[in-house]
């Protein structure tokens, strides 16, 4: 059976000017799950995600919503598609039901939509309130709230954590987790911080200076050898040493370095260990590591194109 995707981008590429913002970006989300599109600010993330709404037109490549060719059926392709790009546009001297309702009637919604968006993002106590004194959590949980109406099975998400304190963090954090099941949909969600939507999303993409660098399901992505730290004197040399004995590490700190040990097999590390005290080194600590998405994409980096004078001023 074919797999449904909820988003299909082929060969995206959009220039400002002379400057290459996306570069033929090859994108299938899968839908029903939380997918996060990562890369650091000025990777182009925002500006894909304007090319997949339509917002801008692209140089090249196709863009398919829930089934729907963009290019040739756009309201089709639109109809079921909810988001928020940049930052929450609201009416500050309005309440919360207020700035709902201005989008409801234009959408030709029943009124009681707007009870079920605020039920959504636990803002049914604050619906009378002014927006002018919602905490910046609760604004970026109101504009979630817009983007919910009408029921779309398709959520995109621009940094939706920016500017967070921790509490509002966690909260957007365990609200998008569990949006797939309440809209009965796909959430896609760009972020600069990798270790924050490694803790929600299903599926990533990272992304650098418009090229993809690497994407899969976490899962897969972080099931590769298992590392341990070791903390000792004279890294430098104890890394030849290993190497000597055929084994894999790489510098990791001034008095750190990482060694692979295969699937979780500790016996490396036990024999690394021993040839290293055997040599007089002072091992301190071996610590096993956990994987994540930042030693993934730190490790990816070096398959990247090149810096060139085409791509060397990014935007978002």
């Amino acid at each position: 059976m074919r797999t449904m995707f909820a988003i299909e981008a082929r060969h995206l590429t959009k220039h400002l000017g002379n400057t290459l913002i996306v570069n033929k970006l090859d994108l299938s989300v899968p839908a029903g799950s939380v997918y996060g599109f990562l890369g650091p600010n000025g990777a182009g993330k925002t500006t894909t995600m304007r090319l997949l709404l339509g917002l801008l037109r692209p140089d090249d490549g196709s863009v398919r919503l829930l089934g729907h060719d963009l290019a040739r059926e756009r309201c089709k392709a639109l109809s079921a598609v909810g988001a928020f790009i940049e930052s929450a546009s609201l009416y500050e001297h309005l309440s919360a039901r207020a700035n709902l309702g201005l989008t409801q009637r234009l959408l030709g919604l029943p009124p009681q939509e707007i009870d079920r968006v605020l039920e959504v993002v636990d803002l049914v106590h604050a619906g009378a309130k002014r927006v002018q004194d919602y905490s910046l959590g609760m604004k970026q949980r109101l504009a979630l709230a817009r983007a919910l109406l009408g029921s779309p099975r398709l959520l995109l998400l621009d940094e939706p954590t920016n500017g967070l304190d921790p509490d509002g963090i966690i909260a957007m954090r365990a609200l998008i987790r569990e949006l797939p099941d309440r809209i009965g949909g796909t959430v896609f969600v760009s972020s600069h911080i990798l270790s924050e939507v490694e803790q929600t999303a299903r599926d990533v993409c990272l992304i650098r200076k418009g090229s993809i660098v690497l994407q899969g399901r976490v899962s897969e992505l972080l099931s590769g050898d298992a590392e341990v730290e070791i903390t000792l004197d004279q890294p430098m040399p104890a890394l030849e040493r290993l190497a000597a004995a055929g084994m894999h590490a790489r510098l990791d700190g001034d008095e750190t370095i990482r060694l692979s040990c295969g699937h979780g097999d500790h016996s490396t590390a036990v024999e690394a260990n021993r040839l290293l005290v055997i040599d007089g080194f002072a091992v301190r600590s071996i610590v096993p590591c956990k994987r994540s998405l930042e030693d993934l994409y730190r490790n990816a980096l070096t398959a990247t194109v090149p810096d060139s004078d085409s791509t060397k001023r990014m935007a978002a």
